[in-house]
């Protein structure tokens, strides 16, 4: 007889672990296991080990609110990022709860629970939440180069970095302009020979410090606790403030970004020709410059900027359409992520195939038709976390009143209404998965809005019956509340 659960989570990264604090928090007594297809915790952050990997958000807003985040960095490294994860689940007593090395393959809604199908066997649950973020761990986007077989030396792309890479006084071409190759060409510049960033087009730079002074302040004269919530405050209203203007006043964002970059860079044509995008800000997700490290890269000659188009790759590095050549030792093709629903993990109900890209997103925490089922994703334009822990909290609720009133069953109804994207980005990575993901409403709860401040209102206080059918098992729907 499988194993039984009250809750299955899958994924022991920073959304699985924060989701088993919040169970244990609110819901003791809970039985619950974390299914981890990795044999350590972190998820991303334990994947992703390229030189300089680090967040692009601050960890005042990243870190959990139950826990204050005690690094000297607000930007931090991917390996402390790790070991606060963590040492969260240490101290919660998480640990013993995660099963490493488990990949969830499928997961099946028979009426009255979830048979899920892992590489180690088979377990139940009455209730499944996928906290398994949107990466495909398998594999990262990897644009077909022509003539990528002829190049002589060694191409890598930093999902599946080699540990034992030698770059030192090489020549470094990093293609893209995304988070990833920010990060990585200041990292690499110090050491290899040259590092040129290769882009098509430019990314939009926001220039953060590496430490935050007002938390340095603040944490000399308060317990870390409160230092931490005023902090965290502050940083949320600057984001969300930030991006409001970008929306609203586009021009005056641009203006602002261009200063800050000026700051550090000191040559306006070269902002002009390699930092100026044509869409406007927010239109994609900003790239965060901790310390302006690329800026000062550029301005001591160990890195360099070309806005061009590829032509091939040939054996001494890549040819670009106007006839130039970049000679390289090693390439890194830093060209982006692959997207995954739910971890990839097949769903059915009752015998049907669950499609999320022919779902749409209850309170974007749930799928309309699809019972005891939750799924955790973050903000496009602010903290993961921030978003995170709200699912979390909605979801304990939701449970609180199923077992409060004898209910087993809760299945969001959807109605019929217009759709459009549940990502709002324009970036190549979003809109290449786009048809992979649930769509969204134009009304509650059906609609997903990328605002924190409005959320963080709303959604403790949501309505947990709305658009929600209720069912005590085995019998049929007994309640339907619109």
């Amino acid at each position: 007889m499988a194993e039984h659960f009250d809750v299955l989570i899958i994924g022991a990264g920073l959304s699985g672990v924060g989701a088993a604090w919040r169970l244990q928090q609110e819901r003791p007594g809970t039985t619950y296991a974390i299914l981890e297809a990795r044999t350590a915790i972190g998820g991303t952050w334990d994947l992703f080990r390229y030189p300089g990997v680090r967040s692009d958000s601050d960890m005042f807003t990243l870190s959990y609110p139950f826990r204050p985040w005690r690094g000297d960095k607000s930007m931090a490294p991917g390996d402390a990022i790790r070991e606060y994860i963590r040492e969260t689940a240490a101290d919660g007593g998480i640990i013993p709860h995660i099963r490493f090395g488990t990949k969830v393959l499928s997961a099946s809604w028979s009426g009255s629970h979830w048979t899920v199908i892992t590489s180690q066997g088979t377990l139940t649950c009455n209730f499944l939440y996928a906290c398994a973020g949107y990466y495909d761990y398998a594999q990262g986007y990897q644009p077909d180069f022509p003539g990528h077989d002829d190049f002589r030396g060694t191409l890598v792309h930093p999902q599946f970095w080699p540990e034992d890479l030698d770059y030192a006084g090489k020549r470094v071409i990093v293609i893209g302009s995304g988070a990833t190759a920010v990060t990585v060409v200041p990292a690499m510049a110090g050491t290899a020979g040259h590092v040129t960033m290769l882009q098509r087009s430019p990314t939009y730079m926001t220039v953060l410090p590496e430490r935050d002074v007002i938390a340095d302040v603040l944490r000399k004269r308060l317990p870390a606790r409160a230092a931490n919530r005023i902090v965290r405050a502050k940083n949320i209203l600057l984001t969300q403030g930030f991006y409001q203007l970008a929306k609203r006043r586009p021009e005056r964002a641009k203006a602002l970004l261009r200063r800050f970059a000026l700051a550090h860079l000191e040559d306006p044509a070269y902002l002009d020709e390699h930092f100026t995008p044509t869409y406007d800000p927010w239109d994609q997700r900003l790239c965060v410059v901790p310390g302006g490290d690329l800026f000062n890269a550029i301005k001591a000659g160990t890195a360099s900027v070309v806005t061009a188009h590829i032509d091939r790759f040939v054996p001494e590095g890549i040819r670009l359409t106007d006839g130039r050549v970049l000679e390289a030792d090693i390439i890194v093709s830093a060209t982006g992520l692959s997207l995954l629903p739910i971890g990839g993990v097949e769903l059915t109900v009752d015998g049907e195939t669950v499609q999320p890209g022919r779902t749409v997103a209850y309170r974007g925490v749930m799928l309309g038709g699809v019972p005891n089922f939750a799924y955790c994703i973050g903000y496009t334009n602010a903290s993961w976390t921030l978003r995170a822990d709200l699912s979390h909290r909605y979801v304990c609720r939701l449970l609180s009143y199923m077992a409060k009133n004898g209910y087993t069953v809760a299945t969001p109804q959807e109605r019929p209404g217009p759709r459009r994207p549940l990502l709002d980005l324009t970036s190549g990575y979003v809109q290449r998965a786009l048809d992979r993901f649930p769509s969204q409403g134009d009304r509650d709860p059906w609609m997903v809005r990328q605002n924190y401040l409005r959320d963080v209102l709303t959604t403790p206080r949501a309505d947990v019956r709305r658009d929600m059918t209720f069912s005590r098992r085995p019998a049929p729907v007994l309640e339907e509340i619109r």
